[in-house]
């Protein structure tokens, strides 16, 4: 009996299109892993910030939620999700291996600025909301999109050119709240149009959409104390496009 199951199992796992689905998981590690590369060295070349180098790799993994249409079965990005939890863990400086943190330098750079656990709060947004709303990527990307691009460029043009501050539990400027507003709308615009070549949104759905989920990222944003916008605007802005979607 135990055999039968175990066999049953393995034919359903097998029956996932497993080749194509673990080359895209493959080509998903590959390139995460290069964006880290690639901020770690674009920072030492051009004498960025860590801050900035840390928002720089946020837009470049901004456009995960993008390929979740090509899986055919959540457990596949769930894979690539749930690594990175463990890792960016080991990196930060709660790591209780000090050895392998250190072996994981590029990561602990950009853990280290900004609250130490932004990024494991980071990957435990995107692997609740893959687990959730995997057959409805859209609603993923809408809780990603405003981190990635609407956060990143509030911080950077917050730390440039912020002039108006105001504090709720931590200090912001009115320029990245902005930035973040208009970001997250563009973003989402963007993502919209993408996935409406799979799923059917009118441009009047896509710009509501868009107008509401900015509104709430800048919001929670606003209120969310240091480090904790990372899971805070995930999750509030994926259920404002899912209460959109099911009202």
């Amino acid at each position: 009996m135990r055999d039968f199951k175990s066999g049953v199992m393995l034919s359903i796992f097998f029956g996932l299109n497993l080749l194509p689905n673990l080359i895209l998981v493959g080509l998903t590690y590959v390139y995460i892993l290069s964006m880290i590369f690639v901020s770690d060295k674009v920072q030492k070349i051009f004498k960025w910030s860590a801050k900035t180098s840390r928002k720089t790799l946020h837009l470049s993994i901004g456009i995960l939620p993008l390929i979740l249409p090509f899986f055919n079965h959540r457990v596949f990005p769930l894979i690539v999700a749930l690594t990175f939890i463990p890792i960016t863990f080991l990196a930060s400086p709660y790591s209780p291996f000090k050895g392998l943190k250190s072996k994981l330098s590029m990561l602990q750079d950009k853990t280290e600025i900004g609250h130490p656990l932004g990024l494991v709060f980071y990957s435990v947004s995107y692997t609740i909301l893959t687990t959730l709303f995997f057959q409805m990527p859209y609603i993923v990307a809408a809780g990603v999109i405003p981190m990635a691009y609407g956060d990143s460029t509030a911080a950077l043009v917050g730390e440039r050119y912020g002039k108006r501050k105001y504090k709720i539990f931590t200090w912001k400027s009115i320029e990245g709240s902005v930035a973040i507003f208009c970001f997250t709308f563009l973003g989402m615009m963007l993502g919209l149009a993408y996935y409406s070549i799979f799923f059917s949104f009118s441009f009047i759905e896509i710009v509501i959409s868009s107008l509401l989920v900015a509104l709430i990222a800048t919001i929670i944003e606003a209120l969310s104390p240091k480090g904790a916008d990372n899971i805070f605007v995930p999750l509030a802005c994926a259920a404002c496009m899912y209460l959109l979607q099911m009202g």
